[in-house]
């Protein structure tokens, strides 16, 4: 098992949660799973059970991928990993709502750092 960091973008629901006027938003996700791939079947399934409607994920990899790749990962963040290691679970630990003429101001790689 290991634990995989994913980005979700996610639409506009009824009963979503996110903020008037949002389009959307980018979720980072820190997910358990035997493989990439089920982790992200696990926390689309989880996402879609909140109402929210994923469109696309990006899988990041493993801690170590990640290291090895030269992202910085802080404390609070190797916390958030490890609590879904220890939950066996998905955890939410960013989202970033879109608004209209904003998408895409922000590359992928600025959030995860």
């Amino acid at each position: 098992m290991n634990v995989y960091t994913l980005l979700v973008q996610v639409g506009r629901t009824k009963g979503d949660g996110l903020p008037d006027g949002a389009t959307g938003a980018a979720l980072i996700c820190y997910a358990s799973g035997k493989d990439e791939a089920e982790a992200v079947r696990e926390t689309v399934a989880i996402l879609k059970q909140a109402d929210l409607a994923p469109l696309d994920v990006t899988g990041y990899g493993t801690l170590d991928e990640r290291l090895t790749e030269g992202h910085e990962i802080d404390d609070d963040e190797r916390a958030l990993m490890q609590r879904a290691w220890d939950e066996n679970s998905v955890i939410i630990a960013h989202m970033q709502p879109f608004f209209k003429g904003c998408e895409g101001s922000q590359g992928d790689d600025d959030i995860l750092h």
